[in-house]
């Protein structure tokens, strides 16, 4: 007879971890099933995000941010140093045992919270049993009242660029690679192919980033998009807009690329190739045939504002079903899952959910933007501050970039934030925090920030909105 529990989670990146560990704290028999493997061949829990993702990308993010403040930000104050080196091993190294850190201490989570792992791949069956092939090819069956798909997702190949693990590489690739490439292609100007554009870039790669759509950034505020594109620029990122490759070809160790853009066919040889034109829900051989569970068009799962599928007792979450694929995303739709499956009020404000881009500067933003906003006839007003005006930016030597708040015409009530420049990832929160609890630009602007801090940038932008910023013209 198989082990029965009351949930079990197929999936231990961040969505599905955090649910596993939510729903035992509130009592319930848990398991949780993932298939990933380390570098060392090993079990590592955490998926993408721990592994081959946001912890692993932020390291070398931060290990190349030193390297270039060497030569480009530490002159500046009166600092030099001669010759520089890296030893790609410490390098990459570093970025590793960090990696191994955070995957061992899911598992130590999953003890203290008695979470039972199953290493291997999941299979939904019907009447909510799960299917478990391990490494080595043998199954189990194991079941339980409610099962969570937490599957995540996986990198889009594209037909005529197909990875090859060494000269076209996906995200996973781009964060092993064992020597500075001289020359690197970037398919796509997203979070990836700008943050791994610039950690190479920062390590002295010459970098061309080809992106199909004609805006850069079409995600973010225009405004914000376009100090972050121009800042890219004197960093020597070559970013060509309304692009598309249509060939990448190996020959002698170089990838041979050819693209079009607004002047017709163009060439481009590089030593890399990333291709990092976006991501898709990872589904294959997760369902059997009879389970019931729909998938939409692009293969993600079908499920409700609740999370739920459809069928009794089976939920999804996370990068396999519809929203941004974000791990912070996934991680409060595996807290309120668990939540509803204990009886408890789950929530997730999907319209409060931050973006964040690791670039050196950061780009950051929340809620709507200012062209979302005209398109839907809703009346707005802006206020702006730049971070040039901010004592502890320019003690920095970081003073690029602006917050930009919105907020409604006539209630005042914060509709969006957006904002580029030092720090920003964390600034943001505030934002959050005050349109989750309906708050107004007055209400920002009345908050006493401490000085010198780059969060007094908020705190003028609110000021800003209303045409009452002290350190700036209005």
């Amino acid at each position: 007879m198989s082990e029965k529990y009351d949930v079990i989670v197929i999936g231990a990146g961040p969505a599905g971890y955090v649910g596993a560990i939510r729903a035992a704290q509130l009592g319930l028999k848990t398991a949780c099933v993932d298939a990933f493997t380390g570098k060392d061949g090993k079990p590592a829990l955490g998926g993408t995000c721990l592994n081959v993702g946001c912890i692993p990308s932020k390291a070398l993010l931060d290990s190349s941010r030193q390297y270039w403040n060497l030569a480009h930000n530490l002159p500046a104050h009166g600092i030099s140093v001669d010759n520089p080196k890296v030893d790609m091993a410490t390098f990459i190294g570093r970025k590793d045992k960090i990696v191994k850190q955070f995957t061992g201490g899911i598992g130590q989570l999953f003890k203290a919270n008695k979470v039972t792992p199953y290493f291997g791949t999941g299979k939904l069956l019907k009447g909510n049993q799960v299917e478990v092939t391990a490494a080595d090819g043998s199954k189990q069956t194991i079941s339980a009242t409610n099962v969570i798909l937490a599957s995540g997702s996986i990198p889009i190949e594209l037909p005529f660029a197909k990875f090859d693990g060494k000269h076209i590489v996906d995200n996973a690739g781009a964060l092993d690679f064992t020597e500075v490439p001289k020359r690197l292609g970037v398919i796509g100007a997203g979070v990836i192919g700008l943050e791994l554009g610039s950690v190479w870039r920062r390590m002295g790669s010459e970098v061309t980033i080809i992106e199909a759509l004609p805006d850069f950034l079409a995600a973010a505020d225009a405004d914000i998009a376009k100090l972050a594109a121009k800042e890219f620029a004197k960093q020597g990122l070559s970013i060509k807009l309304d692009a598309k490759l249509n060939k990448a070809e190996v020959k002698k160790g170089e990838v041979h690329l050819t693209y079009t853009d607004k002047s017709g066919e163009q060439q481009l040889v590089v030593d890399k190739l990333l291709v990092a034109v976006g991501r898709r829900a990872y589904t294959r051989d997760l369902l059997a045939d009879d389970t019931g569970v729909k998938l939409d068009e692009r293969g993600r799962i079908l499920v409700d504002e609740h999370c739920h599928t459809g069928v009794d007792g089976v939920w999804a979450i996370g990068d396999a079903v519809r929203g941004p694929m974000l791990a912070h995303k996934g991680s409060e739709e595996g807290v309120a899952v668990a939540e509803w499956i204990a009886g408890k009020a789950g929530h997730v404000n999907y319209d409060t959910i931050p973006f964040v881009i690791y670039t050196e500067p950061e780009v950051a933003w929340a809620g709507k933007t200012e062209k979302e906003l005209k398109d839907a006839g809703i009346p707005y007003r802006v206020g702006t501050f730049p971070f040039a005006a901010i004592g502890r930016a320019v003690a920095m030597n970081e003073a690029m970039g602006q917050v930009k708040m919105l907020a409604h015409a006539d209630t005042d009530r914060i509709l969006g934030v957006h904002m580029v420049g030092p720090g920003v990832s964390e600034l943001i929160a505030e934002c959050v925090v005050a349109m989750e609890f309906k708050g107004s630009s007055e209400d920002l602007a009345r908050i006493v920030h401490a000085h010198p801090t780059l969060s007094e940038a908020v705190h003028e932008a609110a000021l800003s909105v209303d045409k009452r910023a002290i350190h700036k013209g209005n």
